[in-house]
């Protein structure tokens, strides 16, 4: 398990981080969400030892991360770095090799991951002869290579089409599978929604809201409903206790004191005839974005 606990950061005396906490699980996609500049790029370069914390800690299965620790991690910057004038497959294996796996396991490693990633009949091609969705399966491709015990990537769907994105959406599972945490940033919101386990959401220097995603929707979903009635729905506007958000014909979305209130709704909503639709409205990830981001 990864743990962020109380990281702070500060550039040219502006704190980009304040009091950073959460956890990475084992198995578990999370993604870490936040609006541009939030700092999400500047906790994973930390995790990374990249920069340093002006304060806090990161551990590492219950110990404080050190180089030994960080060897085994996979990372993915947003910014490509690999060496145009390469091909995938020999760039692939170097990188193997810096971590100290073998030539023939490394070559072997490159050559099924390039498979899988839809690479294999361009994988001694230039890299800078590739588009930029290719491009970007090299670069996790890259963070793959050694097998890593922990994944952090940033912006890893960015730019990729709908096949390429469910190309790396099984390969990031597959590799959560096997008990490896994988942290990856985002700002595509539905995307996060349909994938992750767990969600971080990080705004104005501090984590705003976390916690499995189903959990966090299910929490912040209030006590609306929608109705779906056999007549219009407008009567609804003279009942004593709740509030009336919209109605269209037949369709209503209301807000009640409390979700105990369902069922009373319900049966005063069947004596006025056939209810075809009562429902909780769950909000999408974006509504609650947008909610504590403000």
């Amino acid at each position: 398990m990864l743990e962020l606990n109380g990281i702070s950061r500060s550039f040219d005396g502006r704190r980009v981080l304040d009091g950073i906490s959460f956890t990475v699980g084992p198995g578990r996609l999370t993604g870490f969400v936040g609006s541009n500049g939030a700092g999400k790029t500047t906790t994973m370069r930390i995790v990374l030892g990249i920069l340093a914390p002006d304060s806090g800690t990161v551990s590492w299965k219950g110990q404080p991360v050190d180089r030994e620790a960080r060897r085994g991690f996979g990372y993915m910057p947003e910014e490509r770095g690999l060496y145009p004038k390469m091909n995938p497959l020999d760039q692939l294996i170097f990188l193997a090799r810096l971590h100290g796996v073998d030539a023939g396991a490394a070559r072997r490693r490159a050559t099924d991951l390039l498979e899988q990633l839809g690479l294999g009949d361009r994988m001694t091609d230039k890299l800078e002869s590739l588009s930029l969705g290719n491009q970007q399966r090299v670069q996790v491709a890259a963070a793959l290579i050694h097998e890593p015990a922990l994944l952090v990537l940033d912006e890893p769907f960015s730019g990729l089409d709908p096949i390429t994105v469910d190309t790396m959406t099984t390969i990031l599972r597959t590799s959560a599978a096997t008990g490896v945490p994988v942290l990856f940033s985002s700002h595509q919101l539905d995307l996060v929604e349909r994938i992750c386990d767990d969600l971080v959401i990080i705004a104005g220097g501090g984590v705003v809201a976390q916690g499995p995603v189903e959990a966090l929707r299910h929490e912040r979903a209030g006590a609306r409903f929608r109705l779906v009635l056999g007549e219009d729905a407008g009567w609804l506007r003279d009942v004593d206790g709740i509030q009336v958000l919209d109605v269209d014909g037949p369709k209503a979305l209301v807000e009640l004191p409390d979700v105990s209130h369902d069922q009373q709704l319900l049966s005063v909503a069947l004596k006025h005839g056939p209810v075809h639709e009562f429902s909780r409205v769950i909000p999408a990830l974006a509504d609650i974005y947008r909610e504590v981001s403000q």
